[in-house]
């Protein structure tokens, strides 16, 4: 066979001579792009099939029907395009054309070639019958008494001169007899025009194929499709037109169930498609297209892995591979969406055979379970937190436990050393300050308690980074600071901004790895900048910025959005963990501040922080002198800790305090003691969490035994819970370790007599 195709784009002619030849293997397709192309294929051969695109370069499809309709009358004609509407293929169908086929809609391709070229054969039968009618109307009868088609002749007024059996089987007994109008039989909304069509065929002499409703006596309605041509005298002008009619209704309803399905279908959630076996989609539904981003038009006939799994070099061959041996698939996949962006969807595969068996297509149907998983990861992650915080909880206690000891006794012999002496007592108590603040810290991370913010001069905690960042960082890095001479006062935690600055400081020094510098600056600002004014959450009134700048490689612009996301990092696996810049955030939005960024690959990265200022005349509160603590006057003082060297160092602070000790390693055994010596027990001091019977509960034994007991208890912990209304401790007062001399003598003293502390308090002033 023969085909001529009338098409522009290469690509097109390539795709349909594929599917051509797939099913006719031995068939020469033909391309032209040209009208004058057209012309001279059309005189120089004698094509079974002619098929056309409807937008061309140099002129249109209905110039090619005409064309070919003048040069090759009898050539099926098909319109093959992505462009034509209803109502030009109507028009086009009037003018001759056979069918016409959308390309996103190709599986119709095969069908109606064959349809075309069984028309084709059917008109030459047809043109066969009409001459052998000339020679006997008795053979033309037989012929068109034995077919299954709807055959009648018409004069040129419309009126049925002659209709075989096969009306009588569709519409029963016939009342009007055959030259009735023939018209009153097809459905209103269709008459019109078929009459007109009808009356077309007569004038033109050119056949055509038409689709209407027949109206049966019933009521029942039959859905028809029709070939008309006219039938010529010996002197060839027109003399009557013959119909050929097929019932289609079953063709039409079934197309009706699968418009239906494919409805359902859209209104699915899951993202379903088709591909054919060559991996070229050939459905698209509307949820795919909501999730994917590509439209059904723009997916159908791509390739599936270019279109969703370009950069799945991996893991999508080995799926196309199990479908087509196991008939199945199932699993995960992460397909990229139009706008680029990875989704996570579980996966069902399944290779599906035509009526014979043989594999046709595969259809995949995604469901999307990003969000699940996101939310499985940040479950996984709050699970981690939770496990650190409990880890975080048990190693603060022991901790806490050991630098109490160490920070009492610093505190109790810095009133009686001497000079020489006191500035070793000093290190060691700053040194055990500085571990203390280091468990809270890991606490505060770890449960997400605030901090004691308190009023602070930056300019100190900035001096001591610049100084470890000194001793710590390599020589390559310079460390240089700018701030201003009087640095106003700021509210907030001491140990918290430390975390802060050595946070941004490792970063900087991370981005600098063949050296570089970095600059701590600290600056009032009286007035909010353009920053703080386009930020409404920050309070207004004065400012103080600490700016940590370097000049690093900086940060790529399309994940300086993301740098913020707890467990975000661009950094190898085991060089970073994610949480160094949340942290930073965490604790300056607690701080009532805000942090600004900006970074410019290879040229470095600064971070501004803005912290809110504190008035001028607001100073941080005066230091009591340590040369004298609160003293007692022979009052007795039971100590409940588990912790010997705890009970050990309180004993000797006491002793040398003017208190009288008792003291227990238990829960029961504090019970024991206090019920022998209540009346020389002005109060209990009492660990909170002890093996056995546990702070709280011995407090509210010794409630019981009672109830104007005084009570001190003492925590490694931060909450506060256990002393909450209806608890039955309500009035404890807490320390929370590591304690100092200073904190629990005071605390003695206000809990025995709080006038008399407050007189202690403001002699030692």
């Amino acid at each position: 066979m023969h085909f001529l195709h009338v098409e522009d784009n290469p690509h097109d002619a390539e795709l349909v001579e594929s599917l051509i030849q797939r099913e006719w293997p031995q068939c020469r397709v033909e391309r032209v792009d040209t009208r004058a192309a057209l012309d001279k294929a059309l005189k120089e051969s004698d094509p079974q099939l002619i098929l056309s695109d409807f937008s061309l370069p140099s002129f249109d499809g209905l110039s090619a029907l005409k064309l070919a309709r003048e040069l090759s009358p009898d050539t099926p004609f098909i319109f093959l395009s992505g462009t034509i509407g209803e109502e030009v293929a109507v028009e086009a169908l009037k003018n001759g054309a056979i069918d016409y086929v959308l390309k996103d809609r190709m599986g119709r391709l095969i069908p109606a070639i064959q349809r075309a070229l069984l028309q084709a054969e059917e008109q030459a039968r047809r043109r066969r019958a009409e001459e052998a009618l000339r020679e006997t109307q008795e053979r033309y009868r037989q012929i068109t008494e034995n077919v299954a088609d709807l055959i009648a002749v018409f004069d040129l007024e419309g009126c049925r001169v002659y209709s075989n059996p096969a009306y009588q089987t569709l519409f029963g007994q016939q009342d009007e007899p055959d030259g009735a109008e023939s018209f009153q039989d097809v459905h209103p909304e269709d008459r019109s025009r078929v009459r007109q069509s009808f009356l077309e065929t007569v004038r033109t002499g050119a056949g055509r194929r038409s689709e209407f409703r027949f109206l049966l006596r019933d009521g029942g309605v039959r859905y028809i499709e029709a070939q008309s041509s006219v039938l010529r005298d010996a002197e060839g002008k027109v003399v009557n037109v013959l119909i050929v009619s097929r019932d289609v209704t079953l063709r039409k309803q079934a197309e009706e169930r699968i418009r239906e399905q494919a409805s359902l279908l859209d209104k699915a959630r899951d993202a379903i498609c088709v591909v054919d076996l060559a991996e070229a989609v050939t459905y698209w539904n509307a949820s795919a297209e909501t999730l994917f981003g590509w439209s059904a038009s723009e997916a159908v006939g791509q390739k599936i892995q270019r279109l969703l799994f370009s950069q799945d070099v991996f893991r999508y061959p080995d799926t196309i591979r199990d479908v087509l041996v196991e008939g199945r698939w199932m699993g995960e996949l992460r397909p990229e969406t139009k706008a680029g962006a990875t989704v996570v969807v579980e996966s069902r595969w399944t290779l599906v055979a035509d009526a014979s068996g043989r594999p046709q297509s595969i259809l995949i149907i995604n469901t999307d379970v990003t969000e699940k998983k996101r939310l499985e990861v940040q479950f996984l992650r709050a699970q981690r937190m939770e496990s650190i915080g409990t880890l975080a909880g048990g190693i603060a206690h022991d901790l806490n436990n050991v630098l109490t000891p160490i920070l009492v006794a610093a505190q109790v012999l810095q009133t009686h050393a001497t000079k020489d002496d006191r500035p070793l007592l000093e290190t060691i108590e700053k040194s055990a300050l500085h571990g203390a603040g280091l468990v809270k810290q890991v606490l505060l991370f770890a449960r997400g308690a605030e901090g004691e913010h308190a009023p602070l001069q930056v300019r100190h905690l900035i001096g001591e980074m610049e100084k470890l960042l000194r001793e710590t960082l390599p020589r390559s890095i310079e460390i240089r600071t700018r701030l201003d001479r009087e640095l106003w006062l700021v509210r907030g935690d001491a140990t918290q901004l430390n975390q802060v600055l050595m946070n941004l400081c490792v970063n900087a020094r991370d981005a600098m790895p063949n050296g570089g510098q970095i600059m701590i600056e600290a600056r009032n600002r009286s007035a909010p900048d353009e920053f703080v004014s386009s930020h409404p959450e920050l309070a207004s009134g004065p400012y103080l910025t600490i700016s940590v700048s370097d000049t690093g490689t900086g940060i790529p612009p399309d994940v300086i959005e993301r740098i913020w996301d707890p467990f975000f990092t661009t950094k190898e696996i085991g060089k970073g963990t994610g949480l160094g810049l949340s942290t930073v955030m965490g604790i300056v939005k607690g701080h009532g501040g805000a942090v600004n960024v900006h970074s410019q690959l290879n040229k470095g990265t600064r971070f501004d922080i803005y912290l809110p200022a504190i008035p001028k005349e607001e100073e941080a509160e005066p230091q009591p002198s340590r040369s004298r603590f609160p003293t007692g006057q022979g009052e007795g003082i039971l100590v409940i800790d588990d912790e010997p060297y705890i009970r050990d160092v309180v004993g000797s602070m006491l002793k040398y305090c003017g208190y009288r000790g008792y003291f227990a390693a238990s829960g029961h055994k504090g019970i024991e003691v206090y019920q022998k010596h209540q009346d020389e027990i002005a109060l209990a001091i009492v660990d909170m969490m002890m093996p056995g019977l546990d702070g709280a509960a011995t407090m509210r034994h010794l409630r019981e035994l009672n109830p104007e007991a005084r009570l001190i208890a003492m925590s490694g912990m931060l909450e506060n819970s256990s002393f909450g209304p209806g608890s039955g401790l309500e009035g404890v007062e807490l320390l929370r370790k590591p304690i100092t001399a200073e904190d629990l003598l005071t605390k003695i003293a206000a809990v025995l007599g709080r006038e008399e502390a407050g007189r202690r308090r403001e002699n030692r002033e």
